[in-house]
């Protein structure tokens, strides 16, 4: 790999990491702009939903064939296209009269933007020698852990100054610039002729594109008592199953090799990082709701008191960057482990009469558990992976992460929905005559159990602990996910981030 200068390598950072940058913020700032969709769409709760549908399906087809367009059109050439495409593409949804039109150009947003994040990892990935690959994995860390944090407030701010069509007009001049940016900085790389291989495109097409739907409409559908859940949950292990048959028959033609996943590190890497998804993107779900619809934080507000978790992320990435080299990845990701464990269980205690402190404190040990574990992973999940496989590697990569936090938020938000109506029945078996507690707290209301006052007031205030209670429970199961995290560490080979061999193989991992 030809080493590059300091300067040319920030260079290359910005213009990259502009992209990304971009297309993460995407990924989540147009979620709560959904509401105010509606009216001007003229379309139903159920229906607005799939305008995250479309492009979440169409991105986690497109991610894992980042490496099959990088071969055939080059580094350069397609990371500008595809910039150019989500451009075109959020700006005709901002333009968008119909829900037809915006399900449309949000799938083109897909397909253009899937390959934004792991083509600028692959692309860091060969621009900084082994030797600086953590600050490298930092930087991109930082980009990529932008999108769920700040996207929420910001895109809020725009709603609710401009319009919703602010959301996607927003990325115009930041795709402008990453334009010329890449223009400008990010070197090509030479086009490798590669076949398509459509029946295996077919196949991973039902899939992910089964499984997207699944998780993203299950709990809206009740899961598996609806048909179309279960012809969707069908069709995606159809998909996946004959995908993998084909690609090890037809190992020459296929989309992308599977036997990447015979390198420990990498694969290992990747369960890691899906596990890790769940956490992170189910308590990025869990706590504004339970923010704004239990303890009635504003937006605005919301999105102040969640932002230390960003920052903590932050200092904790550009920590490890420095570390990883000197200390190794398995110590800090399970120090961030940890640290996730203790954040997360203190969420457990919420209840409804918290400060902001108690609310804020355990967000920043979140925070700074999250950046210790994802910028390692990222490091040693291709330490051990040779300098052409970057590209289709890095599309593995995201493909997981993605839907890591898809399963995560379709089973966090199950279990508090059904956790709710659970705790609500077994509070509400309290509620009765014969229980002297109710006769003191309504005694305190000046209310009485036969007056019409006292049914609105008891149902409001069960369903306010019933859900609290849901919430808890889900802040359990993700605390408990991280304590799963802990002996997969095992598997990670000897993972300081060293220099390469003269041969360009993996370089030699050390012991830890």
């Amino acid at each position: 790999m030809m080493t590059r200068a300091g300067s040319e390598r920030a260079l290359i950072t910005v213009a990259v990491m502009s992209a990304t940058v971009m297309q993460v913020l995407d990924t989540t700032i147009v979620n709560v702009a959904l509401p105010h969709m509606e009216g001007q769409l003229s379309a139903s709760p159920d229906q607005i939903t799939w305008v995250l549908t479309s492009y979440l399906v169409a991105s986690g087809i497109f991610m894992p064939l980042t490496g099959y367009f990088t071969d055939r059109l080059g580094q350069k050439r397609y990371l500008l296209l595809s910039v150019l495409g989500f451009v075109i593409a959020s700006a005709l949804s901002g333009l968008s009269t119909s829900l037809t039109e915006i399900v449309v150009f949000r799938l083109l947003q897909g397909v253009f933007g899937a390959s934004l994040v792991p083509l600028s990892q692959s692309i860091l990935v060969n621009t900084y020698p082994p030797e600086e690959r953590g600050k490298a994995m930092a930087i991109w860390g930082i980009g990529v852990m932008i999108g769920p944090i700040l996207g929420p407030t910001l895109g809020g701010y725009l709603t609710q100054v401009l319009s919703w069509r602010w959301t996607f007009y927003i990325n115009v001049p930041v795709g402008i610039f990453a334009m010329l940016a890449i223009w400008h900085a990010v070197p090509d790389t030479k086009r490798r002729p590669r076949t398509m291989d459509w029946f295996g495109l077919a196949l991973l097409s039902f899939g992910i594109g089964g499984l997207q739907f699944v998780l993203d409409r299950g709990n809206q559908d009740d899961w598996f008592d609806s048909h179309t859940i279960q012809i969707a949950a069908l069709l995606s292990v159809i998909g996946f199953l004959g995908f993998v048959w084909h690609g090890l028959v037809h190992r020459e033609r296929s989309l992308f090799d599977l036997r990447i996943f015979r390198d420990r590190n990498f694969s290992t890497s990747s369960l890691l990082l899906a596990v890790f998804g769940l956490g992170l993107y189910g308590t990025l779900v869990l706590q504004p709701m339970m923010l704004e619809s239990l303890l009635g934080y504003p937006t605005f507000t919301t999105g102040l008191v969640m932002a230390p978790r960003g920052i903590a992320s932050m200092l904790s990435m550009f920590l490890v960057g420095s570390l990883i080299n000197r200390v190794g990845a398995r110590p800090l990701i399970t120090a961030g482990i940890l640290l996730s464990i203790i954040g997360t269980f203190a969420t457990t205690h919420y209840n409804l009469y918290i400060s902001p402190f108690w609310v804020i404190w355990p967000i920043v040990v979140q925070g700074l558990g999250m950046g210790m574990i994802f910028v390692p992973l990222a490091a040693v999940a291709f330490t051990t992976l040779r300098p052409e496989q970057s590209a289709e590697a890095a599309g593995m990569y995201s493909l997981l992460r993605t839907i890591g936090s898809s399963i995560g938020i379709s089973i966090v938000t199950t279990v508090m929905t059904r956790q709710a109506r659970v705790v609500w029945n077994q509070l509400g078996g309290h509620i009765q005559p014969f229980n002297p507690s109710l006769y003191l707290y309504l005694d305190r209301l000046h209310l009485t159990p036969t007056d019409p006052r006292a049914a609105a007031v008891l149902g409001l205030e069960l369903g306010r602990q019933a859900r609290m209670v849901a919430f808890a429970d889900a802040f359990t199961l993700i605390a408990w996910s991280f304590v799963a995290m802990v002996p997969m560490i095992l598997l990670l080979r000897g993972s300081r981030i060293g220099a390469r061999s003269g041969t360009g193989a993996a370089p030699a991992p050390t012991t830890e």
